[in-house]
């Protein structure tokens, strides 16, 4: 099938519907252009709703969010925070604001996500140690859900939060829950190449109406009641547009089509590949609905005769974005002397990030465009 390649074929590209311009109109007609206002209200309670929990706080990023997550748990210098090693470094930078240290855990084959056996691993030495950590971040990974069950009974039993960063998986779910609604804090990302945008944003969500409250506060510049400006502590400049939260707000409307389309297109491309001896794709756990954000596969080149960058070369001549999968944080030069708890005998996020490849998933992607981006690969593959 031939397909013009003039324009690029983005990983994950902003799908705009229409809708948002409806709010957008309504902050520039009413002058709330500034942050804060009616837009940023409503989608607090619209997304609140969506994910079935009780509050929600609007900020500028995901990274944000995950911040004030771990302010409001009191996190701070000396402190340690369990965070997933595999995953964008936006996870664990908040902990370094904190000037508190990450520890990392390795993912599961099953699911890519934290594995329970690691984590287990990590909590039964920081006891022995008698150096619990404050706080755990479960990132999920790709648009799948952790094994959040699993996770939360280990946390519970040391009595140790978790932050679920759902940044990735908006939409998904976990055992009929909403993926974002079981940790303490449930934490959204609404960037450009996310699943809905609001160009830039972020969501922290949690049932406990006084810590959303007190976001809100810090996420303002923590000022105090007062004629006057007054402070008290230290705040963030964090809060979300009221501009931006239109764009949310229309986006939101749509996200059960965008997940949709985001399964057909991985079922496409897994349909069309499985067969090719050394292709993996990312598997969906039993225990839940991934909204599939990036398709995610990797490639055995000793099976394939081609390695993943080979791939991404290939496609990157036809115009066509790929990537590997996250660097785990754990082999950052950042993160160098940090300690990293692995799944037993095997470093798996090591090795999905050696052999692991996204392709295009925009939720706008043609059909056109896809063919093309499977008979490249077929080509390289020299099937």
């Amino acid at each position: 099938m031939a397909v013009s390649t003039k324009n690029k074929i983005y990983l994950s590209s902003p799908h705009l519907t229409g809708e948002e311009q409806k709010y957008v109109s309504e902050a520039f007609s009413t002058n709330w252009i500034a942050p804060l206002g009616p837009n940023v209200d409503q989608f607090e309670q619209e997304l609140a709703a969506y994910v079935g929990v009780n509050h929600a706080a609007a900020v500028s990023s995901g990274t944000a969010a995950i911040h004030l997550a771990l302010e409001l748990l009191g996190v701070q210098k000396g402190d340690s925070v369990f965070c997933s090693s595999l995953t964008f470094i936006a996870s664990a930078n908040p902990i370094l604001y904190q000037g508190a240290e990450p520890i990392f855990i390795d993912s599961e084959p099953a699911s890519w996500n934290m594995s329970p056996r690691a984590l287990e691993e990590a909590f039964s030495f920081a006891e022995n140690e008698k150096r619990l950590p404050k706080a755990v971040i479960v990132v999920n990974l790709y648009g799948q859900s952790a094994d959040m069950d699993k996770i939360k009974e280990i946390c519970d039993t040391y009595r140790v939060p978790m932050i679920e960063d759902a940044a990735e998986s908006l939409g998904a779910t976990y055992k009929g829950r909403a993926s974002g609604s079981i940790g303490t804090f449930g934490v959204f990302s609404f960037n450009g190449n996310k699943i809905i945008t609001t160009s830039g944003g972020g969501m922290l969500v949690s049932n406990d109406e006084e810590a959303i409250e007190k976001a809100r506060f810090l996420a303002t510049q923590a000022r105090d009641t007062a004629r006057h400006y007054q402070h008290s502590q230290i705040g963030y400049n964090y809060r979300l547009s009221n501009v931006l939260a239109g764009i949310g707000r229309g986006q939101l409307k749509v996200l059960n089509d965008r997940v949709q389309a985001r399964r057909s297109i991985f079922s496409i491309y897994e349909r069309e590949l499985r067969q090719v001896h050394g292709i993996d794709f990312m598997p969906e756990a039993g225990y839940g609905k991934s909204s599939r954000w990036l398709t995610a596969l990797t490639i055995n080149s000793e099976k394939t005769g081609v390695t993943r960058d080979e791939i991404i070369q290939a496609l990157e001549k036809e115009k066509i974005e790929a990537r590997p999968v996250w660097k785990p944080l754990h082999l950052q030069p950042l993160f160098k002397d940090c300690s990293f708890y692995q799944h037993g005998e095997k470093d798996v996020s090591k090795q999905l990030f050696e052999e692991g490849l996204c392709l295009p998933s925009s939720s706008n992607l043609t059909e056109e465009e896809q063919a093309y981006v499977i008979l490249t690969m077929k080509q390289k593959l020299g099937i």
